[in-house]
């Protein structure tokens, strides 16, 4: 799960009801943004009928006031996001954007609804990126698909010179470069009469040695966010020699040349293909939990979520069926059942998974892999 869907879950935990949720996609076109605006205030004019009828004491002042405060907040519809989910109770507003398309839908009730929040971040993870060439680096972090560069200190082992010293181990290392002018010597031709091969692999060791134990000892990472490479295949394997960071993963990495590419050049080659790459080995391993103690009777999985049974639940996209159902007016929405089997499942330190149904361990469309 992404760091900020877990900070949203985090904060929903300890939020009191009732809950309003809604759920919009939002376009970044102008008259797309305009049809997401007036959506917006018409879940906010039903929401109200459904929150005065279901909470007849509660005060739906402040959900309005919050309401309201959205409608107008241009900020707020100018998100480069591709859909989003907001939460309302009576003293916060939580926002939550997403990168999937989800189906335009509000939610008055006891409990936020997650579902959406849960698609969002299954296949979808925070980490950092070491864009690694032989004599420089540069760090990023990602989360919920978007990369930023991280601002090292004064002083990091951002190329050889600064982790080395302005000579190398023999002091005189000649090259020609063959970039574009971005700083790095990747694909570098080493000549000289005094330059030996051995002194330039004893440079390349040490400058990954640095390297590694600045990722150790001054990278802020408590949280032990995994650590994967971009690098050409023969980088990954010198680093992969010297680094003893425990967070570095082998699990996925970009076999290129970083050494061209701009910031987002990076992103976009890097964030799809990794979270190909973990997908695919995380899919594997859910295979094995069928070895386990499990049912796929939603009849039968609803009471072993609240007894905290459930180790594992696995919900199919294809339940999540747009629209309440044959009669509005009862409330009644498959959904929702399975939004609160869902939270019952993780209050009760369970897991919570939504796939495509081909994803699901043995293609099954609920599926609650038992503790006991």
């Amino acid at each position: 799960m992404t760091k900020v869907g877990k900070e949203l879950l985090m904060q929903l935990k300890e939020a009191t009801g009732p809950f309003v949720t809604i759920m919009l996609n939002t376009p970044a076109d102008h008259q797309g943004v305009e049809k997401a605006q007036l959506k917006f205030k018409n879940f906010a004019k039903e929401a109200k009928k459904r929150f005065e009828k279901k909470y007849p004491d509660a005060n739906w002042e402040s959900y309005q006031a919050k309401l309201d405060a959205l409608a107008t907040d241009q900020s707020f519809w100018r998100s480069a996001s591709t859909s989003v989910a907001i939460f309302l109770t009576e003293s916060d507003t939580l926002v939550h954007h997403l990168s999937i398309h989800t189906d335009d839908q509000y939610y008055v009730g006891d409990t936020p609804y997650l579902l959406a929040a849960i698609r969002n971040s299954q296949f979808n993870y925070t980490y950092y990126l070491l864009a690694l060439n032989r004599d420089s680096m540069k760090l990023y972090f990602v989360d919920n698909e978007q990369i930023s560069l991280v601002d090292l200190p004064d002083g990091a082992p951002i190329d050889v010179p600064t982790a080395l010293g302005e000579e190398t181990r023999d002091g005189s290392l000649s090259y020609t470069s063959q970039g574009r002018g971005t700083g790095s010597k990747e694909g570098v031709t080493y000549h000289g009469v005094n330059t030996k091969d051995e002194e330039v692999e004893i440079d390349w060791k040490n400058y990954y040695q640095a390297v590694d134990t600045f990722l150790r000892s001054d990278l802020d990472n408590e949280a032990g966010y995994p650590l994967y490479l971009f690098a050409l295949p023969e980088n990954q394997t010198m680093f992969k020699k010297y680094a003893k960071a425990d967070f570095f993963s082998t699990d996925a990495a970009i076999s290129m040349s970083p050494s061209t590419l701009t910031d987002n050049e990076i992103g976009e080659k890097a964030i799809p293909e990794i979270a190909k790459q973990l997908a695919e080995k995380e899919v594997t391993e859910y295979q094995d939990l069928l070895n386990g103690k499990f049912i796929e009777q939603l009849v039968d999985i609803v009471p072993m979520t609240e007894d905290g049974r459930v180790a594992n639940l696995f919900i199919a996209t294809s339940n999540l069926v747009d629209g309440y159902g044959e009669d509005p007016d009862a409330e009644y929405d498959r959904r929702q059942v399975l939004n609160t089997m869902t939270i019952n499942a993780l209050k009760n330190n369970g897991e919570a998974h939504i796939l495509d149904q081909k994803a699901v361990p043995g293609e099954k469309s609920l599926l609650a892999v038992l503790r006991y």
